[in-house]
Order: structure tokens, then C-alpha cells, then sequence
């Protein structure tokens, strides 16, 4: 491969990743825009749900089906999809076709997504893989900084469908890189025996695992019937997967890779690292616009610092690490993830903004060195007939934890923060104020992160709301300070990757 060849594909590879990441929160600033004029208000949150939940579960199967069938085609019918769902979620007249769209649109980004790095992986010089993964991780970050904005600037300008409209081109420059640029060489196996099972059970079983860790303690309580009986059936297809995959010629997840020691310790410190830094990106606005009483651009500005830290983070690894320091690099990453976690545990509502912001830069910063160490680290574990599943594992650990995070913590934010009403309303049981307003706050939560709603309140009632918001968002920070102890746990329990064990069933 030419220096020029791998130049276009690398730039190929980033310009795909980065339509998928940014599609993950461009629609943010769109959504008042697309519910005014398509209704379906009740399905608000299923049009990010839907495009995330697709894009984890298309990760290990598009993962594995790179080292049966090779990339380059697979890379081409992802971007295809993607960018043909694109067009139609732009032009759809409903809520529900919309979300349909995103289903797909999830599907060709999570292809993008695995890949765009095991494309990388595979082209990158000896002893370069650790910078060629830093500059696409720093490319992700930037999607997830650029986002909001561009979602913004889009609606403000032009129209809400060209928030997806924009990625055709994109789209188009994506696949003529691809296209025209990467070449593979003969199917990686010449016998293949696609698990069907396999994929029809791991899907199943990680669907209903996200779906029941997205809407419990929101939607439905932890012990309802809906939410036991999705993390049952989760149990149920996890059971039959992993029967069918010690039966299976050519399993998705190969069982013996669990026995690799970096391959599992290194997805380990994936997921507790993304389980911590999701969390505190998820609910920190919570704490600055609802505990702080800062205006929406204010919160905007001081989570700049975590999509920021991240990037850099990722850049400065995959430039400085070389082969065999993956583990101190791991090692600092998680240092900085926990002091961040540490510093959170300080918030109140007198915390000062860049406080806040200093936190989420640590946090930032471990993270982008934490995610460039431990994939190098599960690649070099498996040989290269792996590297798709050993790539796609690590994505898919990081996107698995980071949802488990959100619902995790988010069910306990609302139950503290619902717990913390009701004493409030006992508090002020004398007072003139109606018990009435404590159980319209129940009902309706959002009404504390309004600062124009809540200057209608008395100045010590809304301090003590102030103060509710706060005690709530701390057990979503006690909960990123241990799973970000735990990331630091599975980092000092790394050591230099090993040859994979013989190639068996089990």
C-alpha cells in the first residue's frame, strides 16, 4: 500500500466515523423543531434510543463478519446504508418513520464504527497503531463537541431535515475513498459458515438488556412486570447464545477469547470507564443548569472541557504510547478518570463553574487515554485473523457500558431526587405554599432545571430545590467514583498481551 493509498483511507475512515458520532447528537438541538411539525411527543426519546440501541448491537456482528468476508465491502454497504437512511429520515413525514430511519441509520453507523477501526488497524505501519488510533478516537470526540452546535446552526439557517440531509455528500466523499482506495486480498476464510444463530440471540438478548436499563426507574420501576421480564428474557437469549456459540463452526463471539487475559481486562476497563465518563455526561447538566441555576449556554460552554479532555487524550496516547506501554498509559488514564470522579464528589450547589469544568477535563483526559490503550492492547491479544472481533468487542464494551451507565444512575437520580421532594413538602407543610406544587414537581421533574420556572418560586424555595437537585445528581457522582475505582482495579490487573489459545469451539 502506497503512502497516498493510505492517506485517502484513512481520511475515508474518519469522515464515516464522524458522520456516525455526530449523528448521535446533532438531532439534540433539532427535536423542539422536528416535534412541532411531525407531533408524537410520547416518542421523543426513542429517536435517540432507537438510532443507539441499533448501532450497539450491529458492532460485533459487523465486527465479525470483517474477518470472514475481509472490509471493504462491508465498509461500502455500511456507508451506503447510512447515508440512504440519511435521505429518508430527512424526508419523513412522522414521528415513526422517522425512528425507523434512525433504526437504520444506527445499523450503517455501527458498521462505520467497527470498520472504521479495524480499517485503520489493518493499514497502519508497524509499531503505528497507537497514533494511527489516536487521530479517529480524536475525531469522535470532535463529532461529540461539534454536534449540538451544528445541530443548531442547521435548524437556525435552514430546516430540521438538514440535519441528515448534510450527510450525503459527506456520505458520497466517504465511500469514494473506500471505493477507490482500499483493496482487499482474498477472503479471509475460505470456508464460511455465517452464525446465524449466534447473531439472532445476541441481538435479542442485548436489546432487551439496554431497553430494560433505559426505561427503569424512568418508565417503569425496577420490580414492574415490563422491566423484570425484559431483563429476563435478556437472561434467557444471553443462555441460548452462549449455546449456540460453543455448538457454532464460526462462532460471532469465540468463548476462548475470554480466556485471553488482555482481551477481557482491557474490554473490562473499556466498560467502567464508559460506564463513568456517560454518566457524567449524561447528568452533569443536570447538576449546572438545575443545582447551579446556570442558563442552558452556560452548561453548553462548561461541557466543553469533557469532549475536549477526551480528544486530547486520545491524541496525546496515540502519539506518545509505544508498543508495551499500554499498560502505564491504561494506568495514568484511570488515575486522571478517578481524581475527576473524586472531584465530583465535592459538588454542591455553591460549587464555582470552572471547578466543574476542571472535573470533567480529568475526566475527559482518562477517558481518551483509557479507551487508546486498552484497543491497542485487546488488538495485540488476538492474531490478525481476529482483529474485527477484537476491534468491534472493545467498541461494543464501551457503548454497553456506557448505557448501563446512564440507566444505572439515572434510577438513582430520580429516586433520590423523588424521595428529597416528599421531605421537602413535609418541610413546608406550615408554610403557605400548596402541597399540590411538591406533587406537580413529582409528576413533572424537568420543571428544576427551568431557571425561568423556577424564579416564580420564593428565593428559599427555590435554594432548597437548588439543594434536592444536588443530593439527586451526587448519587449518579458516588456511582462514576466506583465505577471509575473499578476501571482503575481492572487497569493494574493488565499486562502485555498473549498469543490466543488454540483455535477450539469453547
Amino acid at each position: 500500500m502506497t503512502e497516498k493509498e493510505r492517506k485517502w483511507i484513512l481520511m475515508a475512515a474518519m469522515l464515516a466515523l464522524f458522520l456516525g458520532a455526530l449523528d448521535a447528537l446533532v438531532v439534540s438541538a433539532a427535536m423542539p423543531s422536528i416535534v412541532g411539525e411531525l407531533g408524537g411527543l410520547h416518542l421523543y426519546s426513542w429517536v435517540f434510543s432507537a438510532y443507539l440501541l441499533s448501532r450497539a448491537v450491529s458492532l460485533p456482528i459487523f465486527g465479525k463478519l470483517s474477518d470472514l468476508y475481509g472490509s471493504r465491502r462491508l465498509f461500502l454497504l455500511s456507508i451506503i446504508v447510512f447515508t440512504v437512511s440519511s435521505i429518508l429520515a430527512g424526508l419523513a413525514q412522522s414521528m415513526t418513520a422517522l425512528i425507523l430511519c434512525r433504526v437504520f441509520q444506527g445499523i450503517g453507523a455501527g458498521g462505520s464504527f467497527a470498520l472504521s477501526y479495524i480499517v485503520v488497524a489493518d493499514i497502519s505501519p508497524p509499531g503505528k497503531r497507537g497514533k494511527m488510533m489516536g487521530f479517529i478516537s480524536f475525531v469522535w470526540g470532535l463529532a461529540s463537541l461539534l454536534g449540538p452546535p451544528v445541530g443548531g446552526f442547521l435548524v437556525d439557517f435552514f430546516s430540521w431535515p438538514w440535519i441528515f440531509f448534510v450527510n450525503v455528500p459527506l456520505g458520497i466523499l466517504a465511500f469514494g475513498g473506500v471505493f477507490f482506495y482500499l483493496h482487499d486480498g482474498e477472503r479471509k476464510k475460505e470456508k464460511v459458515q455465517v452464525d446465524i444463530a449466534g447473531a439472532v440471540f445476541l441481538t435479542a438478548s442485548v436489546l432487551c438488556l439496554l431497553l430494560g436499563f433505559l426505561l427503569a426507574g424512568r418508565v417503569h420501576g425496577w420490580t414492574s412486570l415490563p422491566i423484570v421480564s425484559l431483563f429476563l428474557s435478556a437472561m434467557l437469549a444471553g443462555v441460548i447464545f452462549l449455546y449456540a456459540e460453543r455448538r457454532a463452526a464460526d462462532p460471532i463471539v469465540p468463548l476462548r477469547l475470554f480466556r485471553v487475559h488482555a482481551f477481557t481486562v482491557g474490554n473490562g476497563a473499556a466498560f467502567f470507564a464508559s460506564f463513568t465518563v456517560f454518566a457524567m455526561a449524561s447528568f452533569s447538566p443536570m447538576f449546572i443548569q438545575g443545582a447551579l441555576g446556570k442558563s442552558p449556554g452556560e452548561v453548553g460552554v462548561a461541557m466543553i472541557p469533557l469532549s475536549l479532555g477526551w480528544s486530547l487524550g486520545a491524541l496525546l496516547c496515540g502519539q506518545i504510547m509505544r508498543p508495551g506501554q499500554e499498560r502505564p498509559m491504561s494506568l495514568m488514564g484511570s488515575a486522571f478518570l478517578a481524581g475527576g470522579a473524586i472531584m465530583t464528589l465535592t459538588f454542591s450547589n455553591e460549587t464555582p463553574l470552572w471547578f466543574c469544568s476542571t472535573a470533567l477535563a480529568f475526566s475527559g483526559l482518562g477517558m481518551g487515554f483509557v479507551s487508546i490503550s486498552t484497543l491497542i492492547l485487546v488488538q495485540s491479544s488476538l492474531n490478525s485473523q481476529e482483529l474485527g472481533v477484537a476491534t468491534s468487542s472493545h467498541q461494543f464494551s464501551r457503548t454497553l457500558g456506557g448505557t448501563v451507565g446512564i440507566g444505572l444512575t439515572g434510577s438513582f437520580a430520580t429516586g433520590q431526587l423523588l424521595h428529597s421532594l416528599n421531605d421537602l413538602a413535609v418541610d413546608y407543610a406550615h408554610r403557605d405554599i400548596s402541597p399540590e406544587v411538591f406533587l406537580d414537581l413529582s409528576r413533572n421533574v424537568e420543571v428544576l432545571f427551568h431557571r425561568n420556572l423556577m424564579e416564580h418560586f420564593p428565593q428559599d424555595l427555590a435554594f432548597a430545590l437548588q439543594a434536592v437537585v444536588s443530593l439527586g445528581v451526587s448519587k449518579v457522582y458516588w456511582g462514576t467514583f466506583v465505577s471509575a475505582v473499578i476501571c482503575l482495579i481492572f487497569c493494574l490487573l493488565l499486562k502485555k498481551g498473549q498469543a490466543p489459545p488454540s483455535n477450539d469451539k469453547g
